[in-house]
C-alpha cells in the first residue's frame, strides 16, 4: 500500500521517493552465493530501523548442488513494514536474481509490477542451459511485464575490489554484498549495522573485511548514481509495544526456552539429540550456551540419543531432545518407555515433508497422527505446537511445566516455517515468566514409586536417595509398588491411568480463544506454523465485512476444554493444514462438527490470498 510519493535529488537527476506500508524482498541465488546472508543482514537492518519483519529462508535440499543448477538454488524472502505483520508475504515486490536458475526457480512469485533486479553477467550460455533455458529470458520479451533492472554484478564487484588483497573466488563471494547494497538504496536503509558486523565478524581477517564493505558501498552509491532507477521507496518504523526487543527465529526461541525452563525450576539442562534438519540449530544454540547449567550430548544415532535422554529425565535432571519426524520414528520405542516409566521430558519434532527423507529442507505439518498414535501399544502423551517463531520461547516453558506437573513426555511440534523464520521478539521479563515447581520425595520417607496425586501424578525419585529404590524400565507396573505385573487388570488400569493423567492436563490449560466475533457463519480452526496465514485472512475478511473468526490450537492433546463449545457456535468450520487431513478427522469425530478441510503439501506455506480465496468460496461469496 503506498502510503506517499516526494521527489529528492540522486545524483545529477531527481528520484521519485515512495512511501510504502510494507514490501516484500527476495534474494536468490546459488547456494554459494550468500542469499541467506544478504537476507539476514537486511532482516536485522530493518529491525534496527524499527520495521516489524517476517522472514521465509528457503535452502536447497542437496548440500551442495552443481552451481547454477535449479537443485541448488537458495532463497531469503524478507517482508518488512510499519504495520504487524504476520507472514513474510505472499508476492514478491523485488526479486533479486543473480543467476538464470535463481530466476526460472522465482520469477512466478513476483508481483506483476514487480521489480527484477538480475546480474546479467550470470546469464551466459552455459548458465542458461543448466537452468533449462533455450534462450535468454533478458532477450526474448518474456520479462515485459516486470520492471526488470539488468545490473553487470560480478564485473562491478571485481572492480570494487580490485585494490584489496583478496582474488578470484575470494573476490565473487563479495557480489551477495553488492546486490544488498544496491537494495539498501532502494529502501533508505543504514549501511551501519552491516558495517558493523563485517568489522566484527571479519575483524581477523582485513583483506575480507575490507573488500566486503568496498562491494556494500558500492552496490549502494551504484543506486545512487545509475540512471536506471527512477524510484526508491521508504517505510517509516512500526508501531509497537515499547520495550526490549530482539530478531529471533523459531529454533533459537525454542533454545532460549528449554533454558529458561530450567532456569526457573532450578535444574540443570540435558539436550541430548543427533543432528537432522531442520532442527540441528537447537542444538547449536543450547552448545553456546553451557555457562547456563546446560548439557549437549551429540549421540551417534537417534535411539541413542532418546535413550540418553530417558536416563537424564530419571538421573533428575530436566531432559529435551530435538528431531525432525525420521527421527521421531527412531526414537518411538525410548519414547514409550519414558511413557511407561512416566518420567518428565520434552521432545521437540521439527516437521519437515516426507516421507522419508522427503523434503528435508521445506515446512510440512504432516507428523501430528505420528505424535498422537506413532508409538507401539497404547502410549498416550501430551502434544503442543507453537504458532509463531516467537511462541516457541513460551511454548518449550510450556512443555516443561506440563512434563514436571503431570510426569509425562511431552511432544512439541513446531516446523520448518517456524523453525527458520525469524520476528522481533519482545525479551520478556524475567518475573513475568511462569513458575515451574520441582519436589522430590525425601530420604527415607513413605514412598511408593506409582502412588499419585489428584493429578495422577507419581513421585519424582533421585536414583540414590536412601530409601527410594524402586524398578524401572519398559515392562508393565504394578499400580502403587511399581514392581512389574503382567495381570491383565493391572494392566488394564495402568494403560486407562495414564491416558486419564494426559486427560487431566486439560484443567490446566487455557481455553481456546477466538479471534474475532464469538459467533458466526465460518470459523478458522488452525493448528502450528498456520497462524499467521490464517489470522492475516481472518482480518482480511472481517475487514470486508465477511462473518468470520479464528482459533488456533497450541495444545493438541488434550485439547483445551472448551474446544466443543467454540466449534458449535460457528455455521461452518474450515481447518487448513499443511497436510492431508489429519486434525480433520479428530475435529470431526470427536466433537461431531462437519467440518472442511483445506489441504496443501507442497513444501510451502499458506499464502494469505490462498486462505482467503476459501474462506469466499466457503461463504459462497
Amino acid at each position: 500500500m503506498v502510503v506517499k510519493t516526494q521527489t529528492e535529488n540522486s545524483g545529477q537527476r531527481q528520484v521519485e521517493v515512495v512511501g510504502l506500508e510494507s514490501t516484500v524482498v527476495r534474494f536468490c541465488g546459488d547456494s554459494g552465493d550468500g542469499m541467506q546472508l544478504a537476507g539476514t543482514q537486511l532482516t536485522n537492518t530493518s529491525a534496527i530501523f524499527g520495521n516489524d519483519v517476517s522472514t521465509l529462508p528457503d535452502f536447497p535440499a542437496e548440500i551442495r548442488a552443481p552451481i547454477g543448477t535449479l537443485a541448488g538454488v537458495s532463497g531469503f524472502q524478507l517482508a518488512f513494514g510499519s504495520k504487524k505483520l504476520r507472514t513474510p508475504g505472499d508476492q514478491v515486490d523485488v526479486l533479486i536474481a543473480m543467476n538464470p536458475a535463481a530466476l526460472k526457480a522465482n520469477i512466478a512469485d513476483l508481483d506483476g509490477d514487480g521489480a527484477l533486479i538480475v546480474n546479467e553477467d550470470a546469464f551466459t550460455k552455459g548458465n542458461l542451459s543448466k537452468a533449462g533455458y533455450e534462450n535468454n529470458p533478458l532477450e526474448t520479451g518474456e520479462l515485459d511485464k516486470y520492471r526488470v533492472f539488468r545490473i553487470p554484478v560480478d564485473k562491478l564487484n571485481t572492480e570494487a575490489c580490485k585494490d584489496t588483497e583478496l582474488t578470484g573466488r575470494a573476490v565473487g563471494r563479495c557480489k551477495n554484498f553488492f546486490a544488498l547494497g544496491v537494495v539498501y538504496w532502494l529502501y533508505g536503509r543504514p549501511m551501519e549495522p552491516t558495517l558493523d558486523w563485517i568489522n566484527s565478524k571479519f575483524g581477523s581477517k582485513p583483506a575480507v573485511a575490507e573488500a566486503n564493505t568496498k562491494t556494500l558501498k558500492a552496490g549502494y552509491y551504484y543506486g545512487e548514481t545509475t540512471e536506471i532507477f527512477t524510484v526508491k521507496y521508504t517505510i517509516a518504523p512500526a508501531k509497537i509495544e515499547a520495550g526490549r526487543y530482539r530478531k529471533l527465529t523459531g529454533n533459537e526461541a525454542m533454545a532460549l526456552g528449554l533454558i529458561a525452563a530450567a532456569k526457573i525450576a532450578k535444574k540443570p539442562l540435558f539436550y541430548g539429540t543427533y543432528p537432522i534438519t531442520p532442527a540441528s540449530d537447537i542444538l547449536h544454540e543450547l552448545a553456546r550456551h553451557k555457562n547456563y547449567d546446560v548439557s549437549t550430548f551429540q549421540a551417534e544415532d537417534e535411539i541413542a540419543a532418546m535413550a540418553s535422554v530417558v536416563g537424564a529425565a530419571f538421573a533428575g535432571v530436566f531432559a529435551a531432545t530435538g528431531t525432525s519426524g525420521p527421527g521421531i520414528a527412531l526414537k518411538a520405542e525410548a519414547i514409550g518407555l519414558g511413557i511407561m516409566a512416566e518420567l518428565p521430558m520434552v521432545i521437540v519434532n521439527v516437521q519437515r515433508g516426507g516421507p522419508s527423507t522427503g523434503l528435508p529442507t521445506k515446512t510440512e505439518q504432516a507428523d501430528l497422527a505420528q505424535a498422537l498414535w506413532g508409538r507401539n501399544g497404547e502410549s498416550p502423551m501430551c502434544v503442543l505446537a507453537p504458532q509463531s517463531p516467537g511462541d516457541c520461547f513460551n511454548i518449550a516453558i510450556e512443555a516443561f511445566r506440563i512434563a514436571v506437573e503431570f510426569m509425562t513426555p511431552v511432544m512439541v511440534l513446531s516446523d520448518g516455517y517456524l523453525a527458520n523464520g525469524a520476528e522481533p521478539w519482545k525479551i520478556p521479563d524475567v518475573a513475568s515468566l511462569p513458575t515451574i515447581t520441582v519436589t522430590h520425595p525425601a530420604a527415607n520417607s513413605d514412598f511408593q514409586p506409582y502412588r499419585r496425586d489428584e493429578k495422577l501424578t507419581r513421585p519424582w525419585a533421585i536414583p540414590g536417595t536412601a530409601g527410594l529404590q524402586h524398578r524401572i524400565g519398559g515392562l508393565e507396573k504394578e499400580d502403587i509398588t511399581g514392581d512389574v505385573c503382567y495381570d491383565p487388570n493391572n494392566h488394564e488400569h495402568m494403560i486407562k491411568t495414564r491416558r486419564k493423567k494426559i486427560d487431566n492436563i486439560a484443567d490446566f490449560i487455557a481455553p481456546l480463544e477466538v479471534f474475532g466475533e464469538d459467533s458466526g457463519d465460518l470459523l478458522l480452526l488452525g493448528w502450528g506454523g498456520t497462524f499467521g496465514s490464517i489470522t492475516a485472512a481472518v482480518e482480511k475478511a472481517q475487514s470486508e465485512g465477511l462473518s468470520v473468526s479464528s482459533a488456533h490450537l497450541r495444545h493438541l492433546d488434550p485439547m483445551p476444554k472448551n474446544t466443543g463449545e467454540v466449534l458449535s457456535r460457528f455455521k461452518k468450520v474450515l481447518i487448513p493444514e499443511l497436510n492431508m487431513g489429519q486434525l480433520l478427522p479428530i475435529i470431526r469425530g470427536r466433537y461431531l462438527v462437519d467440518a472442511v478441510g483445506f489441504n496443501k503439501v507442497q513444501g510451502k506455506p499458506f499464502m494469505i490470498n490462498e486462505i482467503m480465496s476459501k474462506i469466499k468460496e466457503m461463504l459462497g461469496k
